[in-house]
């Protein structure tokens, strides 16, 4: 099997000398060519560009960032919107006249179908790795790169559904409110130098809290076909798995219920007073309830449903910051990925 490992040379918790052990390991199993990621976007370009060239497999050993743009870029352009690599500045894709990095081919313009696209194999390297842990792979990614290869000996694979924000799949998470801000406040440290650490998401979080974020007008609706619109809401989180996401070692859960297999859970506050924020806090600690009271609006299994704002508000993906937005269709694309584990 024709195997490409895309690697993104800032992962928190790699190094090189553990990279070069899974590489050799993994070499030999599968004909492997290793690529490192240069900017932002170029995991899509080399995932496509692997889907192009009839690659069965594409690996990633980044963080949930790195996942999440491997998944585009294998899955293509989504139904009815712009190609996962849209909005990448011009100059960071290679011209048509030139060859796609690594040496693999320009990618195509159309969706691949799941059935026909290569599987994914993602090996935690990231600081939350939220995707790995929810498919059951070790926090080590040498002890991952092992699980990786039995399933490759035994022919194991799992099929994932997706959600899918505006064009852009997703697989753990996407969100509008202080979530999407406290992203973005913490890529602007990454961008000066800085290691994302649980520390410093504690400390974004309780910056945007009390000193940026507008705790008194709430901007979003939640929109469903057949439902009044409900809100208004600061913050609208919707999950395609649990727990949303890891302060450290401990998961944090917006809807405990949330699975692969299922459509898109929603989580959304209707308040940010510090009494209410609290006691939700706390009970997303525990992965037996879904937090509830006055000012937490969830829902189950939802196959489509939109956030609107009526002003712009910050925007995240699986953990990355994609702007603002004064709108969001959120779709749920069962058995869209096929995943080795």
């Amino acid at each position: 099997m024709r195997a490409l490992l895309i690697v993104n040379p800032h992962a928190t918790s790699t190094t090189r000398l553990r990279r070069d052990v899974i590489v050799r390991a993994l070499s030999s199993a599968v004909k492997l060519e290793v690529v490192e990621t240069r900017y932002r976007g170029h995991a899509t370009h080399l995932a496509a560009a692997a889907r192009s060239a009839g690659f069965g497999l594409v690996l990633t050993l980044g963080g949930d960032g790195t996942v999440n743009e491997a998944v585009n870029g294998i899955l293509g352009p989504a139904p009815g919107g712009l190609p996962a690599a849209a909005g990448l500045p011009p100059g960071d894709l290679p011209a048509a006249d030139e060859p796609a990095p690594g040496g693999l081919p320009e990618p195509p313009d159309q969706p691949a179908p799941a059935a026909s696209a290569p599987a994914l194999a993602a090996l935690p390297g990231g600081n939350a790795n939220v995707f790995t842990r929810s498919i059951g792979l070790p926090s080590d990614p040498v002890d991952a790169a092992g699980q990786i290869l039995n399933a490759l000996a035994e022919g194991r694979q799992r099929s994932l559904g997706l959600g899918l924000a505006g064009d852009r799949y997703f697989t753990i998470n996407a969100g509008l409110g202080i979530d999407a801000e406290v992203v973005r406040a913490v890529e602007g440290h990454r961008a000066l130098g800085r290691t994302a650490t649980p520390a410093l998401y504690m400390r974004m979080i309780l910056r945007q809290y009390y000193r940026v974020t507008d705790r008194r007008h709430p901007p979003i609706m939640l929109e469903r076909d057949g439902h009044a619109p409900a809100g208004p809401l600061f913050l609208g989180i919707v999950s395609n798995t649990a727990p949303w996401t890891y302060l450290g070692r401990r998961p944090l859960y917006t809807n405990p219920q949330a699975a692969f297999e299922r459509g898109l859970d929603v989580f959304a506050l209707r308040s940010l007073r510090t009494v209410s924020t609290v006691r939700t806090v706390c009970q997303m600690l525990s992965p037996d309830r879904t937090p509830h009271g006055r000012s937490v609006l969830t829902l189950h299994d939802q196959a489509e449903l939109t956030l609107a704002s009526d002003r712009p508000v910050a925007f995240q993906v699986d953990g990355e910051y994609m702007g603002e937005r004064e709108s969001v269709r959120f779709l749920a694309v069962p058995d869209a990925l096929r995943v080795i584990v």
